[in-house]
């Protein structure tokens, strides 16, 4: 069927002529029809074994960090009923970490970059000569510019969709349907300990849209947290007390981004401190820790659903804190456009660095979600979170992983979209060394 091209390409905005077949500036095939709307991936990926009881690591009493004399807080699974937005005195002062400014949004636009149902979201390697193919036609080869030579579709930056499965854990990260690009980053790892156990890390880092080079922030704090976990735990350093110096490592990486210039700098537009939230869990045995600053999150939820799900963390945010003064009702503070300014960040404009760590002992199996916004927008209460974790999350993590990130994108997308899924407890056979 015939059809008249628009005046500007759909995807990008670059006028057009009449007669074009693909965006110049893009690649976007203007022949193409819109197909249907985009579902949750049900592919099933790996497949865990059984949670049996791992072997307990005698950690030593962590340090004490805040001349209490107090050992770090250990919990049980049954005295978690659930947080909300109501405890914690929070840092005053407010940092913008909602949707970025109109000119970094794409129109929005039918996705080329996952043309058929089941087609990887990158580009994969072509086994016989060792190039990269088209994510859309599959057998195109890819010039310099980024642009396939038999269909002419612009390939997806290789940070747009990002996946990877470690025996104990999986993790994905998506762009989303509206943001320029993905200012999401994680690490994922495995790691032997002194007694002969295991460890597995999940780190999950947002970066600040308001600020200047946020996907460089994401990306710095989550490998410098997941390298300062990799040395310091093997060490023999108690989990909990690990988390909060790897925080603090992951904020001195975040930090030095300030002192950098910009690769692409605008001299005419305004340069401010990178920036970024970070979020990760540590499991080992029947320990779970979890440690935070912003407002990315851990929710727990059991594999029987008729016991009570959990959110760990408490968000460093503008709603929290009303919540917490008694100035608004949750439903009220979450749905105000305020709601999404963080109180606390990594970066060299914050204030005064707070790690929050806990530590837990879940008393029954299940599975650890670690998340950004993108994802808990779309599932906000623990219940909420329960209801979208399939099922067999405990021994089919990255599915698990990949339906979430789905279960985000049908809702509307409309940030970068991360979430790593840790079964616990951890299998003993798990045990050994991965990193992200």
């Amino acid at each position: 069927m015939s059809q008249t091209n628009p005046a500007a390409c759909p995807s990008c905005e670059e006028p057009l002529e009449p007669g074009d077949l693909f965006c110049g500036a893009c690649g976007y095939d203007l022949s193409a029809v819109p197909g249907p709307p985009r579902e949750a991936p049900v592919s099933a990926a790996g497949g865990g074994a059984s949670p049996a009881g791992a072997p307990q690591a005698a950690w030593p009493v962590a340090g004490d960090r805040d001349g209490s004399g107090l050992p770090a807080p250990v919990q049980a699974g049954s005295d978690v009923p659930g947080i909300a937005s109501d405890g914690g005195e929070l840092p005053a002062g407010a940092r913008l970490d909602g949707p970025p400014a109109p000119d970094e949004y794409a129109l929005p636009a039918p996705d080329p970059r996952e043309p058929a149902a089941g087609a990887p979201s990158t580009p994969v390697a072509a086994a016989a000569t060792g190039t990269k193919v088209c994510v859309a036609c599959r057998t195109g080869r890819i010039d310099g510019d980024g642009y396939c030579e038999n269909c002419g579709h612009a390939q997806p930056r290789e940070r747009d969709h990002m996946e990877q499965e470690l025996a104990a854990v999986a993790a994905v990260s998506d762009r989303g349907l509206r943001h320029h690009r993905n200012e999401d980053a994680f690490a994922v790892s495995s790691v032997g300990l002194p007694d002969g156990s295991a460890a597995t890390v999940a780190i999950v880092c947002d970066g600040v849209s308001s600020a200047t080079r946020p996907d460089e922030a994401s990306a710095a704090a989550a490998a410098a947290a997941n390298e300062a976990l990799l040395a310091s735990l093997p060490a023999g350093t108690h989990p909990q007390q690990a988390l909060h110096e790897a925080i603090i490592a992951a904020s001195d990486a975040v930090n030095s981004l300030a002192d950098e210039p910009a690769a692409d700098h605008d001299p005419h537009r305004h340069q401010n401190a990178p920036a970024c939230t970070l979020v990760a869990s540590i499991t080992v045995g029947a320990l779970l820790v979890v440690g935070w600053v912003g407002d990315s999150r851990v929710y727990w939820v059991p594999d029987d659903r008729t016991a009570h799900p959990s959110r760990l963390t408490e968000d460093d945010s503008w709603a929290a804190q009303m919540v917490a003064n008694g100035l608004m009702g949750e439903a009220q503070a979450y749905a105000d456009e305020r709601a999404h300014a963080i109180t606390g960040w990594l970066g060299a404009d914050a204030y005064e660095l707070e790690p929050h760590t806990a530590s837990f002992k879940p008393d029954r199996p299940g599975v650890v979600v670690v998340c950004s916004d993108g994802l808990w927008n779309y599932a906000e209460s623990a219940r909420d979170m329960a209801r979208v974790v399939p099922p067999d999350a405990a021994t089919r993590a990255l599915h698990s992983a990949q339906v979430l990130v789905g279960h985000a994108l049908d809702g509307g997308g409309h940030d970068n979209v991360t979430v790593a899924v840790v079964p616990f407890p951890m299998p003993p056979q798990r045990a050994g060394s991965a990193q992200a």
